[in-house]
């Protein structure tokens, strides 16, 4: 009886151990699609910065960002886990996804808020830099 004891506890660490990895690993595959959002977003930037030599004063309707259905959400949406800003400097942007919490935003929110971030520079010294929060690392 006292074996069956010790293996019932132990099955029941390693299932709390399994279940907590499981869920930073489904948690890591959300921001995928953050980082196609993202990918989007620097597109428009891109375009915007062939056009005029500059993304300042850049707004978010400039990167396709806005509340309007169609449009990448400014705020948490039902279809989405995350929602998106970004700002112009003279020669790039950055782009910032934050998971949406609670009942916000596609079902499950997230318990604590987490960024996915892209700093473009399309000058001269053209570079992508991402920044994740450690949920997504």
């Amino acid at each position: 009886l006292l074996e069956l004891i010790v293996v019932i506890i132990i099955l029941g660490i390693l299932a709390t151990l399994g279940m907590q990895q499981y869920f930073r690993v489904v948690e890591k595959s959300r921001s995928a699609e953050a980082k196609q959002v993202i990918g989007q977003i620097r597109e428009a930037g891109a375009a915007r910065y062939t056009e005029t030599n500059t993304l300042t004063g850049a707004v978010a309707a400039d990167f396709g960002i806005g509340a309007s259905t169609g449009l990448i959400p400014s705020a948490c949406r039902s279809s989405n886990y995350f929602s998106y800003t970004a700002a112009g400097t003279a020669t790039g942007l950055t782009a910032t996804a934050t998971r949406c919490m609670g009942t916000n935003g596609r079902t499950p929110g997230y318990s604590s808020a987490a960024t996915v971030r892209l700093t473009v520079e399309l000058g001269s010294a053209a570079s992508d830099t991402w920044a994740y929060d450690a949920a997504y690392q």
